[in-house]
């Protein structure tokens, strides 16, 4: 039950930064809810691999790398989900930093 609660903050959180952000938007709430699942398990499969192959890089840029692989993902996602669209890599750079925080101060209110 705990999963369902966390993929409905994640789905609002992603609804929050398309609110915020001109170039990050849904055509419908079906694709925010797709969009979370799909983010969600991307960032379960791909972004340990991602980070660990990037780790020098990572560690040169003083952690800045990181967030360049929560954009990329970001795009990934909205090449993927279809009615979830992502224009450009500082949409997605600056919508992942937003999404970052959005969901954890969501995460704090609403769980535990």
């Amino acid at each position: 039950m705990k999963w369902i609660w966390h993929w409905i903050l994640s789905a609002v959180s992603l609804l929050i930064v398309a609110w915020l952000f001109d170039a990050i938007w849904f055509d419908s709430v079906a694709a925010a809810f797709i969009a979370a699942i799909v983010l969600g398990l991307i960032n379960a499969i791909l972004r340990p691999i991602l980070q660990f192959l990037a780790l020098p890089v990572t560690i040169l840029t003083l952690g800045i790398f990181a967030l360049i692989i929560n954009a990329l993902l970001l795009l990934l996602t909205g090449k993927l989900v279809p009615g979830f669209h992502v224009e450009g890599f500082f949409a997605a750079f600056f919508g992942s930093i937003v999404l970052s925080i959005v969901s954890s101060i969501l995460s704090a209110v609403f769980e535990d």
